[in-house]
C-alpha cells in the first residue's frame, strides 16, 4: 500500500513473483472496455533503502501514487472518449503518466545513489496500461489469504449470482453488485494447523475502543511519513491518538491513547467502512474524502477486538517497540492478490471467509472484516524498504521460515451494524472499504496498520501471557484460571502477569509477579504502628504500593502484577481499578501513582519516606486489621508476597511468645530474691 505494496519474499502465500504481474485480471490496451488503470508497484523493485535516502523515496512514491490517482480522474472523466479512441487515452492519459514516473523514477535512482548502489532497472516501470474488471475471472480464492491458517481447497468465491453489475457505486467508482455475494452459498474453508507441543497457545486482549471520538485523516506514516493525504483515503484510528503523516517515534512514544491499558500506546489503524446511501459525509469535499472519490456515510464499529495470539509450533518473543507491520494490499485489485490480506465474513458465519467479495449477511447478522497480522520477524529491522520484508507469514505447518522468529501475533476483528445492499429502485445503497480511487473500492484491497508502542513491562507481561497458556487482558482479574489454579490475585495492574487472576503453581521470582501485587517502597516500614488493609481480590489481602518514579524514570521495584514504571513515572494500572483505585481517569494517568486492576491507588514514597496511605474507598472497605506490618521488602514477587502475607501474624505471635516467657524467666528469679530479703 502506498508503495509499500511489495513482495514478501518469505511469505508462503504470497508467490514467487511480483503481484502486479500475476493478476489473473485481464489487461488490456487503450480503447478496450477498461475501469481502471494499471501500474506496477515501484516499491517491489527496490530491495534496499540506505537510511539517508528513506525520506526523500517514501516522498516520491508517495508522489507517484498521487501521479496515478491524477490520470485515473482524467480517465473518468473522459472514458467514454477513451473507448472510441485509443489513441486518445495513450495521448491523454497513458504518456503523461509515464514521463511523470520516469522523472520519479529518476529522482529515487538519485537518492539512494547518492550513499548506496543505485538501483538497475527501475525505468522500465513507469509505463502502465488500462485495465478491465473481470469480475467473473478475479480471485479465485475465498480463503483468508493470510497463509497462516486456511485452506480454500479449491473453492471458487468468485460468484455474482447473476446480479450483473450493478450502478458503480455512489462516485461511479465502485463497488458493483458483482462485487457481493451471499455468505450463505459460501462453504466454510478456515482451517488452522494443529498445535504441537511447544506450542505458545495463550491470548492477550487489548481493549482500545471503536473511534467513538472520531479520529480519521487520509495519512499513512509507515509507508508515505511527512505526506499529507498519503493513502488517498481515510482512516479510522484507534489507540495511539498522535498519529498523522509527521508523527515521530518520540510523538507516538509521548501521545495518548485510547487503549483501557495506558501501557499500550500503539497505533491501529485501517480504511474506513462507508454506506453509500445517496447521503455526504463531513470529507465530501476533502482529501481523502470526496476528492479521492471517497463518498458515503462513514460507519462507527460495533465492536473491535485486538487479541495477540502465540504460534502452534513454539514460543513468542517480544515484538521491538515501533515495530512496523503492514497486512494486506491497498492495491490488491491491479497488484494481484500476492499480498491481499482481506478477510470478510458475517456473524455466526465466521468459518466462510471471503477475500475477494463482500458478504450479504442474513437478517441478524453482522459484517465481519478481520485482519491476521504477519507474525514472524527477522529479529533486527523495525522497518524495510518495500514496509513488508522485515515480517513474514508463518508457513503452513505453522513454523516461521528461516532467518525468522515468532512473535505475538496481532488478531484485528471489525464488526459493522449496516444494513444488506440494495442494487436496485429509488434508494440503492451499499457498503464499501474506502480505497485508491483506481482500486474500485475492490473488497480485497482491504489492510490494516500497526505500530507496536507497547511499554516494556507490558510486552514482557504479553509475551508470558502467551507463553504461559493464559488468558490475559484489562477487566479479567479475578477470571478463573485457564491452568487449573486457585483464582486468587486478581491485583495484576497495568503489567499484571495474573491480572486475570491467575497465580502461578510456584512462587514467582522477584518481579515476575504471580497473582498478588508485589511489594513495592523499600525503607521505612508501611504504615507504622497502624494496619494495611487489603484490596480486592488480592491473594493474601495485601495489596502493597509501588514508590513513583520521577520524569521519565521507572518506579520501585514491583512484581509484574502491579506496574512500578511507565511513561513519566505513573502506574497506569489505576485506569483500570474499578474498585478501590478512584475514579477512571483522562488518558493522561497521574504522574507517580501506582495500582492494580482490582488493587487500591496508592502514591508510593520514594526511597527511606513512608508510603502514602490507601485509598479512601479501600479503607473503607477494609476487613478489621490483624495488627500491626513489618516493613515493605522491594522487589518481592508475587508468590514471596503472598508466603509473606500469610505467615507474617504467625510469625510476630511466635515472638511475642518467646519474649513472654523469657519475660517470666527473668522477673521470678528476683521476685523470689526479693522475699529471701
Amino acid at each position: 500500500m502506498l508503495g509499500g505494496g511489495g513482495l514478501i519474499a518469505v511469505n508462503t502465500y504470497a508467490s514467487a513473483g511480483e503481484g502486479w504481474g500475476q493478476s489473473q485480471n485481464q489487461t488490456l490496451g487503450a480503447g478496450a472496455a477498461a475501469s481502471t488503470i494499471k501500474c506496477p508497484e515501484v516499491a517491489n523493485g527496490i530491495s534496499e533503502v540506505p537510511d539517508a535516502a528513506r525520506q526523500e523515496v517514501d516522498k516520491e512514491l508517495a508522489a507517484m501514487d498521487s501521479q496515478i490517482t491524477e490520470a485515473y480522474k482524467r480517465f473518468a472523466e473522459q472514458k467514454e472518449q477513451v473507448a472510441r479512441d485509443p489513441k486518445f487515452a495513450e495521448n491523454a492519459v497513458l504518456g503523461p503518466l509515464e514521463d511523470k514516473r520516469t522523472a520519479s523514477l529518476d529522482r529515487i535512482s538519485t537518492a539512494i545513489g547518492r550513499s548506496g548502489e543505485r538501483p538497475k532497472g527501475l525505468e522500465s516501470m513507469a509505463a502502465c496500461e488500462l485495465k478491465e474488471d473481470d469480475a467473473d475471472n478475479e480471485g479465485q480464492d475465498g480463503g483468508q489469504g493470510d497463509g497462516q491458517d486456511q485452506d480454500n481447497g479449491g473453492q471458487d468465491q468468485g460468484q455474482d449470482n447473476g446480479q450483473g453489475d450493478g450502478n458503480g457505486g455512489q462516485a461511479g467508482n465502485g463497488p458493483e453488485q458483482s462485487d457481493f455475494v451471499d455468505i450463505q452459498s459460501v462453504q466454510p474453508n478456515v482451517n488452522n494447523p494443529p498445535d504441537q507441543q511447544n506450542a505458545s497457545r495463550g491470548t492477550f486482549a487489548t481493549e482500545c475502543g471503536v473511534n467513538e471520538n472520531g479520529k480519521f485523516n487520509p495519512d499513512n506514516v509507515i509507508v508515505a511519513p511527512g505526506v499529507a493525504n498519503g493513502a488517498h483515503h481515510m482512516h479510522d484510528y484507534v489507540g495511539n491518538q498522535a498519529n498523522d503523516a509527521f508523527a515521530s517515534d518520540d510523538d507516538l512514544a509521548n501521545g495518548q491513547t485510547t487503549c483501557v491499558d495506558q501501557g499500550d500506546r500503539s497505533t491501529y489503524y485501517w480504511p474506513v467502512l462507508r454506506l453509500q446511501n445517496g447521503r455526504q459525509e463531513n470529507d465530501a469535499n476533502a482529501d481523502g474524502g470526496g476528492k479521492d472519490q471517497n463518498v458515503g456515510e462513514i460507519q462507527t464499529p460495533s465492536q473491535v477486538t485486538l487479541n495477540f495470539v502465540g504460534n502452534p509450533r513454539s514460543k513468542v518473543t517480544a515484538m521491538p517497540r515501533f515495530l512496523r507491520i503492514i497486512t494486506g494490499d491497498a492495491k490488491a485489485f491491479v497488484n494481484g492478490d500476492a499480498n491481499a490480506n482481506a478477510s470478510w465474513s458475517c456473524t455466526g458465519f465466521e468459518d466462510r471467509q471471503l477475500k475477494d467479495k463482500y458478504p450479504i449477511c442474513p437478517e441478524g447478522s453482522q459484517v465481519v472484516r478481520s485482519f491476521k497480522f504477519q507474525s514472524c520477524w527477522d529479529g533486527q529491522n523495525t522497518d524495510s524498504a518495500n514496509h513488508r520484508t522485515h515480517v513474514a507469514f508463518a508457513q503452513d505447518n505453522g513454523a516461521c521460515p528461516n532467518g525468522f522468529r515468532a512473535i505475538p501475533q496481532l488478531v484485528q476483528r471489525i464488526v459493522y451494524d449496516v444494513p444488506p445492499p440494495v442494487f436496485d429502485g429509488a434508494n440503492p445503497s451499499v457498503f464499501a472499504v474506502d480505497s485508491f480511487p483506481e482500486q474500485l473500492h475492490k473488497p480485497i484491497t482491504d489492510h490494516g496498520d500497526f505500530i507496536n508502542v507497547f511499554d516494556e513491562n507490558l510486552m514482557e507481561e504479553l509475551v508470558s501471557c502467551i507463553n504461559e497458556g493464559r488468558e490475559c487482558g484489562p477487566g479479567d482479574a479475578g477470571a478463573p484460571p485457564a491452568d487449573g489454579g486457585d483464582g486468587n490475585g486478581g491485583g495484576g495492574g497495568d503489567n499484571g502477569d495474573a491480572g486475570n487472576g491467575e497465580k502461578p503453581a510456584d512462587p514467582a521470582p522477584p518481579n515476575d509477579g504471580g497473582g498478588q501485587d508485589a511489594p513495592g517502597a523499600p525503607g521505612e516500614p508501611q504504615n507504622p504502628g497502624g494496619d494495611n488493609p487489603p484490596a480486592e481480590g488480592g491473594a493474601g489481602g495485601q495489596d502493597a504500593p509501588g514508590a513513583p518514579g520521577g520524569d521519565d524514570k521507572p518506579g520501585a521495584a514491583a512484581g509484574a502484577g502491579q506496574e512500578g514504571s511507565g511513561d513519566d513515572g505513573d502506574g497506569s494500572g489505576e485506569q483500570n481499578a474499578p474498585e478501590g483505585g478512584g475514579d477512571v481517569k483522562d488518558p493522561e494517568v497521574l504522574a507517580g501513582s501506582s495500582a492494580g486492576s482490582n488493587g487500591s491507588s496508592q502514591t508510593g514514597a520514594g526511597d527511606g519516606e513512608p508510603a502514602a496511605q490507601v485509598t479512601k474507598d479501600a479503607e473503607e472497605n477494609a476487613p478489621e486489621p490483624n495488627g500491626d506490618n513489618g516493613p515493605v521488602v522491594a522487589g518481592q514477587g508475587g508468590g514471596l508476597a503472598e508466603t509473606g502475607a500469610q505467615l507474617w501474624p504467625s510469625a510476630a505471635g511466635a515472638v511475642l511468645l518467646v519474649a513472654g516467657v523469657l519475660l517470666l524467666r527473668t522477673r521470678r528469679p528476683q521476685r523470689a530474691s526479693a522475699r529471701r530479703h
